[in-house]
């Protein structure tokens, strides 16, 4: 069990005495932290390869925001989106919001985080269509959600990853961005804040914002990367997990929480202690609206777009003049054969799935 979990069946029931009228997405988090892989959710059986000894492992909530269940996620879609990379320079792109504007999202999450995907990624594309830039009408890029800063403040932001360049129109040919920044910023900013207030005005909570919020500066900040894989190793954990991981927590002691974390350009590890019940607190103000989207592909990026990854690395073999890349684009991609599944813990040998229990479920087998 990790620290997280200890501390959220310790003492969430006294926080949920505590806040009766707290959100409802932070009660079923609260239950599903407390009940995972606490036979709860029923068990799976399996049976172990090398020395035939069965194994009993109770189910996981599945929650997004467990500690415990989501390692294996950020795993494979790490893996799928190295598979999907280009053989371009990338760029990291981050839109934040003013700090007088955070109570007004933390209110009106649902509203305010797509409010930032859409003024973020509209003020993307229509930089792009600048000739002095890019001049594509069909860039591509991946967004994710962020809420929290290294000490779990709340700092809402979306980092975007983005190869460098876009389709022609006719959808034929790769066009390489003229510059090393990608987009000017100081412009990128300008066209994220009118297109957030305006679309905050298009759905009438315009008056709901402290007015200085459109005096003050939007950062966005802009990033080169030589490759794609550095800057999705560090958005992947972001996917799948909450503001802390069990690793960072140093004690759970007098009802006191002790945390490491990092300041911003600084490799010195630090410490910070949170009495228990701020501690929760600042946990849960980073759970998401419930079927809350926080990883959205556009462009070429997405999904449902009719080129297909093959075609648009061919597209840029064909305009790139070393041909070397052309060998390493051509090589298939990296095996999965490593074993995936859980391992036997009296010999390590590999576990064979058998059957799970799920209470108010029929039984369901598997290969005997």
């Amino acid at each position: 069990m990790g620290a997280i979990t200890d501390i959220f069946r310790t003492f969430g029931p006294e926080y949920l005495e505590k806040y009766p009228n707290m959100p409802r997405q932070h009660r079923k988090v609260i239950a599903a932290i407390i009940n995972c892989r606490a036979g709860v959710y029923g068990a799976a059986f399996y049976r172990c390869e090398g020395c035939g000894e069965q194994h009993r492992v109770d189910r996981s909530c599945g929650n997004r925001h467990c500690p415990q269940c989501q390692y294996h996620k950020t795993r494979q879609w790490l893996e799928t989106q190295l598979e999907k990379a280009l053989p371009v320079k990338y760029t990291m792109l981050t839109f934040t919001v003013p700090a007088l504007i955070r109570p007004f999202c933390r209110a009106n999450q649902q509203a305010a985080y797509g409010v930032m995907f859409k003024a973020s990624s509209e003020s993307i594309k229509a930089l792009v269509k600048d000739p002095r830039f890019v001049g594509t009408e069909l860039p591509g890029f991946t967004g994710v959600l962020h809420t929290w800063g290294r000490m779990m403040p709340y700092h809402p932001h979306i980092h975007y990853i983005v190869p460098a360049g876009g389709l022609s129109n006719d959808r034929k040919k790769w066009l390489t961005a003229r510059n090393d920044f990608y987009l000017p910023v100081r412009a990128l900013s300008k066209i994220y804040k009118a297109k957030f207030k305006a679309e905050m005005e298009r759905l009438g909570l315009i008056d709901q914002i402290e007015p200085g919020v459109w005096a003050a500066d939007w950062i966005v900040n802009c990033q080169a990367v030589s490759n794609p894989e550095a800057s999705l190793k560090y958005l992947a954990p972001y996917i799948f997990r909450v503001a802390i991981s069990d690793n960072r927590i140093v004690a759970v002691e007098n009802r006191k929480v002790t945390f490491r974390y990092r300041k911003t350009g600084s490799r010195r590890l630090r410490k910070t202690t949170l009495e228990v019940m701020d501690f929760i607190s600042r946990f849960l103000q980073h759970v998401l609206p419930t079927g809350f989207m926080k990883v959205r592909h556009f462009g070429f990026m997405n999904a449902n777009c009719a080129i297909s990854i093959r075609d648009l690395r061919q597209m840029v073999v064909a305009c790139l003049r070393d041909l070397a890349l052309l060998l390493s684009d051509e090589k298939l991609p990296p095996s999965r054969s490593t074993w995936q599944g859980p391992f036997c813990s009296s010999c390590g040998g590999r576990l064979v799935y058998l059957f799970s229990i799920i209470p108010g479920r029929p039984c369901r087998g598997g290969p005997s």
